[in-house]
């Protein structure tokens, strides 16, 4: 009977440990930087969280400046546009609803 016990307690402890990771990992999809009514805005969790008061690199090296001008990794540039998402790993999402 304890050892059932024991089983059971851990079988519940890998799927709360599974799901908690599934999770985070899910949230860090949803975090970058985005063109909103004209202004650059800062995403986390997939909300806008307020301007982007800097400019921020992105995981394979593109850069997003405070104007919305986009430098990938190799020098090709161009300007994030109303509903774009640049996500944090470095790719580029175009969400026409703005939202």
């Amino acid at each position: 009977m304890m050892k059932h016990r024991i089983l059971t307690l851990a079988v519940i402890g890998l799927f709360l440990s599974v799901s908690f990771a599934a999770s985070t990992v899910m949230a860090a999809e949803k975090d970058g930087i985005m063109m909103k009514n004209g202004k650059i805005a800062k995403m986390y969790e997939g909300r806008d969280v307020g301007p982007m008061d800097r400019m921020t690199t992105m995981a394979n090296g593109t850069k997003v400046m405070m104007n919305g001008k986009i430098v990938t990794k190799d020098g090709q540039q161009s300007q994030l546009e109303e509903g774009q998402i640049m996500m944090l790993d470095g790719k580029l999402i175009d969400n026409k609803s703005g939202k």
